[in-house]
Parts: structure tokens; C-alpha cells; sequence
């Protein structure tokens, strides 16, 4: 297994974590910088969109529920919900032969190299995460060097979902950092509640 694919994928994993652990009690009907989605949307999409990946590496279960159509109602534990989708994402990749071309992945083009999904499912976990902590205060978990590692596989699965899960891409400040540039390419405002 590439080192290289692990760490991004287990800092993206990491930081969505981190910034589910630091939502406060009140703070889970908060709106965010997804759309319309409150913070416990945004965690539901991203458990399953980490379920959906494992999916399709595995054959088995996806999420039990439309990704983007998210209740904003958590049964049970919000932390329990999000490892157990990013245990599934994680065993999954762990069997994926890292010189692979053709690793299915649940978005357009549908196959990456192996390096590119893992950065896929990374990015999707990255993000989500900093929607959540920036949502409730906190700062971002989405550092320059993660974003520069994603910033090759936005270029891959952005565009062809361009309208649908991605807002059209914003012009960067001209002194914006990586991970602003490429939540800007994501079309998120990057100084969203700043």
C-alpha cells in the first residue's frame, strides 16, 4: 500500500472526525456552507458518500438513504454514525491493489487510478469537514498541504457534477492559500463565516 494514499486519506478521515467531536450540543441545526443543508445533513451526506465509495469497492450495502437527500434527523450517536462509514471506507481501500487503473467510485467518471479514488474519497471527507467546523466556529481542518494533495482529483470529479453537487467555481482572492483555492474551485465561498 502507497504511503502516500493512506495519508490522505487518513488526514481527510481525521479531520472529519475532529470536527464532528467538536459540535456542540446546539449545534447541530446550524445551517452550513453546503446549500441548504444544516450540520447533521452535511454529516449524513458525508457518512454516506464514505459508504458509497466502500460500496463500490466491496459489492456490499451503501448507505441506507439518499445522500443528497439528507433528513437532519441523527438516530443515535453522531460519532457512531461517521465511523462506522469511515471504517467501511477504509477496509475497502485497504483492498484496493494501489498500481490499479480502473478503481470504481461512486461519481462521474465512475473509475479512477487507485491513487486518484482514495484522493476522491478523501477530498469528499475534507471538505465535509471543513463545512462542519466552520459551521460551528471552528477553524478549518482543511489545511494548504491536504488541499494541495486534493486539488489533482477536484479536477477529475468536480466538473461533471458541476450544478448538481458543486456550485460554479469562484475566482480566488488573489492572496488566497491552497485550501481556499480549492474550496473556491468547489464553489464554496472560502471566508464563509469568517
Amino acid at each position: 500500500m502507497s504511503a502516500l494514499r493512506w495519508t490522505v486519506l487518513d488526514e481527510a478521515h481525521q479531520a472529519l472526525r475532529s470536527a464532528v467531536a467538536g459540535v456542540p450540543s446546539d449545534g447541530w441545526q446550524r445551517p452550513t456552507p453546503a446549500g441548504r443543508w444544516t450540520v447533521a445533513q452535511v454529516l449524513q451526506h458525508a457518512a454516506a458518500d464514505q459508504l458509497a465509495y466502500a460500496a463500490r469497492l466491496t459489492g456490499g450495502p451503501g448507505p441506507d438513504y439518499d445522500p443528497f437527500e439528507p433528513s437532519g434527523t441523527i438516530l443515535g450517536s453522531p460519532a457512531e454514525l461517521l465511523e462506522t462509514a469511515l471504517t467501511a471506507s477504509a477496509e475497502a481501500f485497504a483492498a484496493v491493489d494501489p498500481a490499479d487503473a480502473q478503481v470504481p467510485v461512486p461519481l462521474p467518471p465512475y473509475t479512477l487510478t487507485a491513487a486518484r479514488a482514495v484522493a476522491a474519497a478523501a477530498l469528499d471527507a475534507a471538505v465535509h469537514a471543513w463545512d462542519i467546523a466552520v459551521a460551528t466556529g471552528r477553524p478549518s481542518p482543511l489545511t494548504p498541504a491536504l488541499a494541495k494533495a486534493l486539488r489533482p482529483v477536484a479536477d477529475d470529479v468536480v466538473e461533471p457534477l458541476r450544478g448538481y453537487a458543486f456550485a460554479s467555481a469562484l475566482e480566488p482572492a488573489a492572496d488566497a492559500d491552497e485550501a481556499d483555492a480549492l474550496l473556491n474551485h468547489l464553489g464554496r465561498r472560502a471566508d464563509w463565516g469568517r
